[in-house]
């Protein structure tokens, strides 16, 4: 419970929205563990893993990225791999990775010479048995990654194998055994950047967002496109309120609009991510009017009428009954 509406955010963050710090530690730590032991496998005798690219793996993912709520469900990790002699070709927007003079490891996992991504990711589910902890692995629904369970943690860990490139891409599995171009590096830049240049504000703006098209839209947009709608109309802004509640009011009122265009990926690969059908925005945009509306009369509620307890209802009534009570 609190007495200002300030307050009442600082709680719910705190309480609800983000992740515990202590898990947090916990599971920096288990993913430095799991590094270590991916870096094993190339050397057990008999399992012929293809050779790990060290020190080009990347932490990505919304954990990484600090913009992860409650509750820790999945880590994500590019886990990459040596082309030993294996070169790539790019046919539109795939790409065909040839092992005709690769190693022998990578030829195993290949078909007439060309390597076989699904094969990849299957090695990685296979081998992954020999860690210790293990509990359970398997193919991402995706076909994109292994997916870890350990015996220790409620949290899966997306492992997805990765080739560096000569254009400082990585390529990773597609799903339909080719791939595919990405650099998580660069998602990792914008937001921080991003964050510096609005006073370290945006961090917890996402978290606090996120939380809202999880538990209270209509229709939950993906983690990734969302994340990208909050930094584009931060970027709109020259800065950001001191208040968080003000920057809520404006973002609803943002994206009851912006739905509708597009949204570029910022790494330039994808395009336009905002692959939302019609009646989808729709419905995102209504709800996105109906919240700022109701955090249009929060704000009027705190600042001129000087009811506490009457914005801190209306901010339930968004945010839902998570949010603390006035008291």
């Amino acid at each position: 419970m609190a007495n200002t509406v300030d307050n009442s955010f600082i709680e719910f963050n705190r309480e609800i929205v983000n992740l515990n710090s202590n898990i947090t530690e916990t599971a920096n730590n288990s993913r430095d563990w799991l590094v270590t032991q991916l870096s094993s496998l190339d050397m057990k005798d008999g399992l012929d893993f293809p050779y790990e690219y060290i020190g080009m793996h990347v932490k990505y993912g919304s954990f990484a990225r600090k913009t992860k709520i409650r509750e820790l469900d999945d880590i994500d990790l590019l886990f990459c791999l040596k082309a030993d002699g294996a070169y790539y070709t790019k046919i539109g927007d795939t790409y065909v990775i040839s092992s005709v003079n690769s190693g022998q490891r990578l030829q195993n996992l290949s078909d007439n010479g060309t390597l076989n991504s699904r094969k990849i990711v299957n090695k990685f589910v296979n081998s992954l048995y020999e860690l210790r902890h293990y509990k359970s692995a398997e193919i991402h629904r995706k076909g994109e990654a292994a997916t870890l369970k350990l015996d220790s943690y409620v949290w899966v860990y997306d492992i997805v194998p990765a080739f560096y490139t000569d254009t400082a891409l990585y390529l990773i599995p597609d799903g339909n055994g080719n791939w595919k171009a990405t650099d998580p590096r660069i998602d990792q830049k914008l937001l921080t950047e991003t964050n510096q240049s609005y006073e370290s504000k945006v961090l917890q703006l996402i978290r606090t967002l996120k939380y809202w098209n999880r538990h209270n839209s209509t229709y939950t947009l993906g983690s990734y496109l969302f994340e990208q709608i909050v930094i584009n109309f931060v970027k709109s802004k020259y800065e950001l309120s001191t208040y968080m509640d003000f920057n809520i009011r404006d973002f609803f009122n943002y994206l009851s609009i912006n739905i509708y265009n597009s949204v570029y990926d910022p790494k330039g690969i994808q395009g336009d991510i905002n692959n939302l059908i019609l009646s989808e925005k729709d419905s995102v945009s209504l709800k996105a009017d109906w919240a700022y509306n109701k955090a249009k009369d929060a704000v009027f509620a705190e600042t001129n009428e000087k009811n506490q307890e009457k914005s801190i209802n209306k901010w339930r009534e968004i945010f839902g009954n998570n949010f603390p009570q006035y008291g």
